[in-house]
């Protein structure tokens, strides 16, 4: 079972099927693209978690790429690759792409999987907060909601022991729960 999709892209493909290759045994679905439009295409027909691009390509490079992912598919942990280390492209990617890592070339397999690794639990975390920022909200609007219909229901009244106190209410509880349905 896949544990998360990675989409390596590169103009060369001698290092997408490298990277393929150290990858794989890896518990993860990878995908590779030999160019930013393709691996646009690849994103737009998949779900994918990880992207990790090179920086220098034709046509579009990795910085410009990745701004572009960031922008039509915000929760994929972006990542670049360079050949050519250079403070100008780190910054690009940085600003640009909000890169979670950059590597250069050759890196080590082992860091890039630990990378991945990371990055997947990032976005997994991302998630969770975001539904539980949800739910939050949506907590909150049913008490606003019962706040507003019966004012001080919501407010609490609590003992030196900690106990808190509950005043008898003219509302039966399976009324109040029908109003809200």
């Amino acid at each position: 079972m896949s544990e998360g999709r990675v989409l390596l892209v590169d103009d060369e493909p001698n290092i997408t099927a490298g990277l393929t290759r150290t990858l794989g045994l890896e518990p993860w679905d990878i995908f590779t693209a030999n160019s930013a439009r393709d691996g646009l295409k690849v994103l737009a027909e998949n779900e994918i978690d990880v992207v990790i691009s090179d920086e220098q390509m034709p046509e579009m490079s990795g910085s410009m790429f990745l701004t572009e992912v960031r922008k039509l598919y915000p929760q994929t942990i972006r990542m670049i690759l360079t050949g050519q280390a250079g403070l100008d492209t780190a910054i690009r990617a940085i600003n640009g792409g909000e890169v979670y890592r950059y590597f250069t070339k050759p890196c080590n397999g082992d860091e890039l999987a630990a990378a991945i690794r990371q990055g997947l639990q990032h976005k997994k975390l991302a998630e969770k907060s975001r539904k539980l920022l949800q739910e939050y909200q949506k907590q909150s609007s049913v008490l606003d909601q019962l706040e507003e219909n019966d004012p001080g229901i919501t407010q609490l009244e609590i003992d030196e022991d900690g106990a808190i106190f509950v005043e008898t209410m003219a509302i039966e509880l399976d009324e109040l729960l029908k109003e809200f349905e």
